[in-house]
């Protein structure tokens, strides 16, 4: 369960205001379906929404797994951002505060930090994890790279080693096949996906010369970007047509694809409402036909960028379970 909508200060109104009660019910929706792990960061409305989740798991802190961040900025000063030793851990604490817990359960990284070395980030980050509160650590938003060149790190330190990254993925736009997910496999983390439905632009709202009346795509907000957009339109049209036969919203198809892919372990979903929840919960019921998740391959597929289409012509002999995941349709 994704908490990016609780709180409501500043550019996360754009997102929603849950207060405590409304995130009370959604956790009590969430937990009754079988979703464990209630996903937030320091800077979601500037700590409200750690706030509001430790308000609202009171007394049931045991039965769900707490993920939180730090690296954003929380406040002017030159040391209240970024992944220094400093930050992490006053972050750290900070967010047990307001959380109202002894431990963070899954602590990531929000977003590289080009600054820090990342013997110190890493560092700082065992220090949580000995000192108990922390139990392990992820990271979010990292290119290929430098997620590799952290792992590498972390073995030859004997530090913690990521266990998971969040990052964005979704039929709007599957950068993430390049990289990040052939590490996630080659590497065995678990990924953990936000903004499954692209901001909504995937929800069957957002069509061809239709605009909805509302919705965080019309405001500001402009995460994550359109860079096809007649490709986004002609995938929500494939949507649509597979939904209608599954008696289904085009969100149900969207997310019950990403949780069919590879690395997979989880997306992060959150809403404005209970009932846009509970539409996204039945999802995880939902089956596509092997078919069906070609139809949507193929309406959102992005060309192969080099060295892979290199890699296809001229390495299909030698590949493995991590480099097919990107390139076994182009064989």
């Amino acid at each position: 369960m994704g908490t990016m909508s609780f709180g409501g200060t500043g550019k996360f109104a754009y997102v929603g205001s849950t207060g405590v009660e409304e995130a009370r019910r959604q956790i009590d929706m969430c937990m009754d379906a079988g979703v464990n792990l209630i996903d937030t960061a320091d800077v979601y409305s500037a700590g409200l929404s750690e706030e509001i989740v430790g308000k609202a798991i009171e007394g049931r802190r045991d039965e769900v797994l707490l993920a939180t961040k730090v690296r954003l900025s929380m406040g002017d000063g030159p040391n209240d951002a970024g992944l220094s030793r400093h930050h992490v851990i006053t972050g750290a604490e900070a967010s047990l505060r307001r959380l109202g817990t002894d431990h963070i359960d899954l602590y990531q990284v929000h977003e590289w930090d080009g600054s820090t070395p990342l013997e110190e980030t890493l560092a700082a980050l065992d220090h949580l994890v000995t000192s108990g509160k922390v139990r392990y650590v992820g990271v979010s938003n990292y290119a290929g790279w430098q997620l590799m060149k952290a792992l590498g790190i972390a073995d030859r330190l004997g530090l913690p080693r990521f266990v998971s990254q969040q990052i964005y993925y979704s039929l709007q736009a599957r950068d993430a096949e390049y990289e990040l997910i052939p590490a996630a496999v080659d590497q065995g983390l678990g990924v953990l996906v936000w903004s499954p439905l692209a901001g909504g632009l995937l929800s069957g709202r957002y069509r061809r010369g239709v605009r909805p009346a509302e919705g965080r795509q019309l405001t500001e907000w402009n995460e994550p970007p359109v860079r096809d957009e007649e490709q986004l339109y002609d995938t929500v049209e494939v949507l649509l047509d597979i939904a209608a036969g599954h008696g289904v919203s085009a969100a149900q198809v969207a997310l019950a694809y990403l949780l069919g892919r590879p690395a997979v372990t989880s997306l992060v979903i959150g809403a404005r409402t209970t009932e846009q929840l509970a539409d996204n919960l039945a999802a995880a019921d939902l089956k596509l036909s092997e078919e069906e998740r070609a139809r949507l391959d193929e309406v959102s597929r992005q060309p192969l960028l080099y060295p892979y289409w290199h890699q296809a012509a001229t390495a299909s002999d030698r590949l493995s379970p991590a480099d097919l995941t990107l390139l076994r349709p182009h064989l």
